[in-house]
Protein backbone atom coordinates (compact mmCIF):
# COMPACT_ATOMS: atom_id res chain seq x y z
CA UNK A 1 0.00 0.00 0.00
CA UNK A 2 1.67 3.52 -0.96
CA UNK A 3 1.75 5.91 1.67
CA UNK A 4 -0.31 9.09 1.72
CA UNK A 5 2.50 11.29 0.96
CA UNK A 6 3.34 9.34 -2.04
CA UNK A 7 -0.08 10.01 -3.83
CA UNK A 8 -0.10 12.06 -6.74
CA UNK A 9 -3.55 14.12 -7.11
CA UNK A 10 -2.63 14.69 -10.79
CA UNK A 11 -2.42 10.57 -11.52
CA UNK A 12 -5.66 9.92 -13.06
CA UNK A 13 -5.11 5.95 -11.65
CA UNK A 14 -6.16 7.80 -8.33
CA UNK A 15 -8.81 8.87 -9.28
CA UNK A 16 -10.29 5.15 -9.11
CA UNK A 17 -13.79 4.59 -7.60
CA UNK A 18 -13.52 8.45 -6.53
CA UNK A 19 -17.47 8.97 -8.01
CA UNK A 20 -18.67 6.50 -6.10
CA UNK A 21 -17.06 7.47 -2.71
CA UNK A 22 -18.80 11.44 -3.67
CA UNK A 23 -21.62 9.43 -3.98
CA UNK A 24 -21.45 8.09 -0.46
CA UNK A 25 -19.98 11.12 1.61
CA UNK A 26 -22.99 13.64 -0.12
CA UNK A 27 -25.62 10.87 0.64
CA UNK A 28 -23.99 10.18 4.17
CA UNK A 29 -24.31 14.09 4.78
CA UNK A 30 -27.85 14.14 3.64
CA UNK A 31 -28.84 11.64 5.91
CA UNK A 32 -27.53 13.88 9.17
CA UNK A 33 -28.95 16.82 7.74
CA UNK A 34 -32.31 14.53 7.70
CA UNK A 35 -32.18 13.51 11.16
CA UNK A 36 -31.23 17.04 12.24
CA UNK A 37 -34.52 18.44 10.57
CA UNK A 38 -36.59 15.56 11.74
CA UNK A 39 -35.19 16.28 15.47
CA UNK A 40 -35.82 19.62 15.77
CA UNK A 41 -38.88 19.56 14.16
CA UNK A 42 -39.48 17.08 16.75
CA UNK A 43 -38.40 19.96 19.56
CA UNK A 44 -40.73 22.84 17.50
CA UNK A 45 -43.63 20.31 18.00
CA UNK A 46 -43.32 20.03 21.53
CA UNK A 47 -42.92 24.11 22.28
CA UNK A 48 -45.74 24.78 19.60
CA UNK A 49 -49.74 25.70 21.18
CA UNK A 50 -51.04 26.68 18.30
CA UNK A 51 -52.97 23.89 16.73
CA UNK A 52 -52.71 24.71 13.15
CA UNK A 53 -48.82 25.00 14.06
CA UNK A 54 -48.92 21.58 15.41
CA UNK A 55 -50.54 19.95 12.56
CA UNK A 56 -48.15 21.55 10.18
CA UNK A 57 -45.29 20.32 12.52
CA UNK A 58 -46.36 17.04 12.52
CA UNK A 59 -46.99 17.13 8.85
CA UNK A 60 -43.40 18.01 8.39
CA UNK A 61 -42.03 15.63 10.83
CA UNK A 62 -43.99 12.61 9.10
CA UNK A 63 -42.53 13.87 5.97
CA UNK A 64 -39.19 13.84 7.64
CA UNK A 65 -38.77 10.51 8.82
CA UNK A 66 -40.19 9.05 5.56
CA UNK A 67 -37.70 10.64 3.95
CA UNK A 68 -35.03 9.35 6.47
CA UNK A 69 -36.24 6.08 5.77
CA UNK A 70 -35.64 6.50 1.68
CA UNK A 71 -32.32 7.40 2.46
CA UNK A 72 -31.21 4.87 4.76
CA UNK A 73 -32.91 2.20 1.97
CA UNK A 74 -30.77 3.24 -0.44
CA UNK A 75 -27.44 3.57 1.30
CA UNK A 76 -28.39 0.03 2.33
CA UNK A 77 -28.86 -1.20 -1.05
CA UNK A 78 -25.80 0.36 -1.75
CA UNK A 79 -23.73 -1.11 0.68
CA UNK A 80 -22.75 2.71 1.83
CA UNK A 81 -24.66 2.52 5.18
CA UNK A 82 -24.69 -0.59 7.89
CA UNK A 83 -26.86 -0.12 10.38
CA UNK A 84 -27.48 -3.27 11.31
CA UNK A 85 -23.98 -4.78 10.92
CA UNK A 86 -21.48 -2.90 13.09
CA UNK A 87 -18.31 -4.59 12.33
CA UNK A 88 -19.43 -3.78 8.27
CA UNK A 89 -20.00 -0.21 9.65
CA UNK A 90 -16.65 -0.11 11.57
CA UNK A 91 -14.63 -1.03 8.24
CA UNK A 92 -16.23 1.79 6.24
CA UNK A 93 -16.08 3.92 8.70
CA UNK A 94 -12.22 3.52 9.07
CA UNK A 95 -11.79 3.03 4.96
CA UNK A 96 -13.18 6.86 5.32
CA UNK A 97 -11.23 7.83 7.73
CA UNK A 98 -7.86 6.69 5.76
CA UNK A 99 -9.05 8.13 3.24
CA UNK A 100 -9.52 11.79 4.90
CA UNK A 101 -6.16 11.73 6.42
CA UNK A 102 -4.70 10.29 2.68
CA UNK A 103 -6.55 13.91 1.36
CA UNK A 104 -4.96 16.02 4.02
CA UNK A 105 -1.77 14.78 3.48
CA UNK A 106 -1.80 15.19 -0.60
CA UNK A 107 0.68 17.56 -2.18
CA UNK A 108 -2.00 19.36 -3.47
CA UNK A 109 0.67 21.68 -5.29
CA UNK A 110 3.47 19.92 -6.52
CA UNK A 111 6.69 21.95 -7.92
CA UNK A 112 6.01 19.62 -11.36
CA UNK A 113 3.12 19.19 -12.74
CA UNK A 114 3.92 17.97 -16.26
CA UNK A 115 2.13 14.44 -17.04
CA UNK A 116 3.97 13.69 -20.37
CA UNK A 117 4.11 9.99 -20.72
CA UNK A 118 1.34 9.18 -18.31
CA UNK A 119 -1.36 8.67 -20.63
CA UNK A 120 -2.00 6.29 -23.59
CA UNK A 121 -1.85 8.41 -25.92
CA UNK A 122 -0.65 12.24 -26.64
CA UNK A 123 -2.18 15.35 -25.81
CA UNK A 124 -4.32 17.24 -28.55
CA UNK A 125 -2.89 19.99 -29.81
Amino acid sequence: MKEAYDYDNLDPSNALNMPEMADMTFAMDFLVRVKEGVINTAIALTETVSADARALLRSQLHQGIALHQEVSELMMRKKWFHPYELQEQYKLDQLGAINAVHMGRMNLFPGDTSRKGMFDRTPDQ
